[in-house]
């Protein structure tokens, strides 16, 4: 018998409970604690170890840490439950030119950006844009605006993690009155605020302490448990839905099995499909992924993740949306209790069509991905608290290295107080969430892009970009409910597309034709940033 089958027959014979996945997520999140404290022990107690590591990741590490930081419950538990309720066009809306998009932004942008924080001591956007643009004001107009779009960010991720620990702990307290719902796929699990508030007080725990080091350590561990265990998930349920005495068999069978109107995207419009393809650019303008460029040891070191990192969505993102879409086949047992929720559909069939033991594995997996992202982003707007509010206008040496460490930890903690806060109220789909926030950074892409390569970018033209941008964005997220309507769309020409579409053309006007008819920077500041083109 292979090994699937005899990983399929051991799941077939206990039934699970939700006791055994709580004990083994509990270990996983003390094992991430000990990380977090073994990190601190290396830490120098300076400012720039804290906040980058001293400069000191390599290629392996920067691939683990960046891919990790980009993987989040938006591309688990949110490609799940779109394509289970959209179907596989899923993948082709953002998977299939995150790899390739995502990896021309750490070639075009992060390496050129690198190359600024070397040589002038950047640790932060605002820092450089304030630069480049010789501009105080740009750092008051950025930093809101990107602390903003971070928290839906972060949102997703507290969101997602407390869904997946209520749902694969389901039945392991069944004397706790408190922990019942209506639901028989959450009743008497760890209710979601309660798992949501342990899984960032682990994630605070090793930030704080190991800093930039911990979190890339943490990232590049749980990157290794998730897309490994991500396997072992999606062979398991596919030979538990197949029935059949191989994988390919089994694959097949499923993919007959999926209905029309899943297998296609037969019910959205050309344009409304491609416009998606602005989404990943969103990369571009990531505060935490800049923070994580910067940690880089050479230019070298981005090598390896611009080659590897479409090979690793892949990796990620195919077994997710299959497995939401074969949810919608009939192959799916009578008592697995499909959930309403489409953000519990990854973890319902995970605790329903296996072992506890291997349930739980896979849970750890899952949340893996969840936090992976979470730290990097609380490091980062701790950094750019740090960094573009407190030193900036405390006035420059006013704090000691240690005060400034300081700092960034007690605003971490103010964010992920105020994160976990917004996570109690109604529950948003974990997909529609991320497309908006991604839809935000991305359309500030052109002035990222006009900054490292464009002589002729303006302070008013920047400022235009990031009014137009923000004013854009919000009128659209107001017109969709703010986020009610999934399925928004604008039109645009006479085309249907996304929001992002109308936004990143908005931004682009604005940055373009305002600079053009403004002041040229000052040669002293071209000659800084275009050295080489003097």
């Amino acid at each position: 018998m292979n090994l699937p089958l005899l990983i399929a027959a051991e799941a077939a014979k206990t039934p699970p409970s939700g006791l055994t996945q709580f004990w083994i997520i509990l270990g996983y999140l003390c094992l991430l604690v000990g990380l977090g404290f073994f990190a601190s022990r290396m830490f120098t107690g300076t400012k720039s170890d804290y906040q980058l590591a001293s400069h000191s990741i390599g290629p392996f590490l920067l691939l683990m840490s960046i891919f990790g930081t980009t993987m989040t419950a938006f591309a688990l538990l949110g490609s799940t439950g779109e394509a289970f309720k959209e179907g596989v066009g899923v993948y082709g809306m953002l998977a299939s030119s995150s790899g390739i998009i995502h990896s021309l932004c750490f070639f075009v942008v992060g390496i050129r950006l690198w190359s600024f924080g070397k040589r002038y001591g950047y640790a932060t956007q605002i820092q450089f844009f304030r630069d480049r643009l010789d501009s105080d004001l740009i750092g008051l107009l950025l930093f809101p605006i990107l602390v903003s779009l971070v928290i839906p960010y972060l949102l997703i991720g507290v969101m997602g993690s407390g869904t997946v620990i209520q749902t694969m702990t389901a039945g392991a307290f069944p004397d706790v009155e408190a922990f019942k719902t209506d639901s028989p796929a959450t009743s008497f699990g760890v209710p979601k605020y309660l798992g949501s508030l342990v899984v960032c007080c682990v994630v605070l725990s090793y930030v704080f302490f190991g800093g930039m080091r911990g979190t890339a350590w943490a990232n590049a561990f749980q990157t290794i448990v998730f897309m490994v265990l991500g396997v072992v998930t999606f062979c398991v349920i596919a030979n538990r839905l197949g029935g059949e005495e191989s994988l390919l068999a089994n694959l097949r069978k499923l993919g007959e099995a999926i209905p029309p109107e899943k297998a296609t995207r037969m019910e959205m419009s050309k344009t409304k499909f491609f416009s998606y393809l602005l989404i990943p650019l969103s990369v571009g303008m990531f505060p935490h992924l800049f923070q994580h460029w910067l940690t880089a040891k050479s230019a070298k070191s981005f090598r390896l993740s611009v080659v590897a990192h479409p090979l690793f969505i892949m990796i990620v993102w195919v077994p997710c949306v299959l497995i939401g879409v074969w949810a919608t086949t009939d192959l799916i047992p009578a008592n697995v209790p499909i959930p309403k929720n489409p953000n519990a559909v990854l973890t319902v069939l995970v605790k329903s069509l296996t072992s506890p033991l291997l349930g739980g594995l896979l849970t750890a997996g899952i949340l893996a991905a969840i936090m992976s992202s979470l730290d990097s982003q609380f490091l980062c707007i701790g950094t750019m608290f740090t960094n573009d509010i407190a030193t900036h206008y405390g006035g420059k040496g006013r704090f000691t290295d240690r005060q400034e460490v300081m700092l960034t930890r007690g605003f971490i903690i103010a964010i992920v107080a105020l994160t976990y806060w917004f996570s109690l109220y109604e529950a948003k789909s974990v997909f529609t969430l991320g497309v908006w926030c991604f839809s935000g950074f991305a359309s500030l892409f052109p002035l990222v892009l006009a900054a490292v390569y464009w002589r002729g970018l303006t302070k008013p033209g920047a400022y235009a970009c990031v009014i137009a941008t923000i004013a854009a964005w919000f009128y659209l997220f107001r017109e969709s409910g703010y986020g009610k309507n999934r399925s928004y769309a604008i039109d645009l020409f006479g085309y249907e597309v996304m929001p992002v579409a109308g936004i990143f053309l908005a931004s682009a006007a604005a940055l373009v034709g305002v600079s053009l008819i403004t002041s040229p920077p000052k040669e002293e500041t071209l000659r800084k940033f275009f050295a080489e083109r003097a």
